[in-house]
């Protein structure tokens, strides 16, 4: 894309380059008894309905700030009060399951490959801590990672996406973000980041209204699109 001229990648981290709801599952799994596999799904709604609660909440200032991993450990405390559980190693277990993160088939090489040509920046709603254990499991690559932990708040705040073009050093016309949730690319949009959706089983698809700059169906399709060879 010639006319496309950027000199910064921006990844989202979770649902775009790691299957969050995979690793969750494999945490709940984990529990004693294990439930079954409606009883997984039903718990996993619970843990992700909280979080995005939880997290409007603070956008919305009803709660002051906290970290993405002291939000987890209540979501786990939810799932494990539902599902019966009450040994709090347990339930810590099941808080650490979002940082064991699988990644998608495709996120390593297609890191890998960009990477080679653009500076990579990960960007996610993680805390630090959880970001780096997100990392070190996933095996993710970057130049640097930050977390919304570093502006107290969540995307698609924009004082996140300004992080990372505080830490590209560039106009934000000249970064560019990627992810596989529509809302996330409008937030950084807004700002005047460059967009470019990447398809995930678990993304948030794109309206008939939103215009963002690329549409991949994965990295390495994108990586094609960004003239990387």
């Amino acid at each position: 894309m010639a006319e496309l001229k950027i000199d910064a990648v921006v990844f989202d981290v979770l649902g775009t380059l790691v299957d969050e709801p995979a690793g969750l599952r494999a945490g709940i799994r984990a529990l004693t008894p294990p439930p079954d596999a409606a009883g997984t799904e039903r718990l996993l709604l619970l843990w992700q309905r909280h979080i995005e609660r939880e997290q409007r909440r603070v956008l919305d200032g009803d709660r002051p700030y906290l970290p993405g991993d002291l939000l987890d450990q209540e979501a786990a405390g939810v799932v494990a009060e539902a599902a019966g559980v009450e040994d709090p190693a347990a339930v810590e277990a099941l808080a650490r399951s979002a940082r064991r993160l699988p990644p998608w088939p495709d996120t390593v090489a297609g890191l890998d490959r960009i990477a080679g040509r653009f500076p990579l920046i990960g960007l996610s709603n993680a805390s630090r801590t959880a970001l780096l254990g997100l990392n070190a499991h996933a095996g993710l690559r970057w130049h640097q990672a930050l977390s919304a932990e570093d502006a107290r708040t969540y995307k698609p705040d924009p004082a996140v996406y300004r992080l990372a073009v505080t830490a590209a050093g560039v106009p934000p016309e000249r970064v560019l973000m990627v992810a596989a949730h529509a809302w996330d690319l409008r937030g950084a949009q807004a700002l005047g980041l460059r967009t470019a959706y990447v398809a995930r089983p678990v993304g948030d698809p794109p309206t008939s209204s939103d215009r963002f700059d690329l549409y991949a169906e994965g990295l390495a399709d994108l990586a094609g699109r960004l003239g990387v060879s």
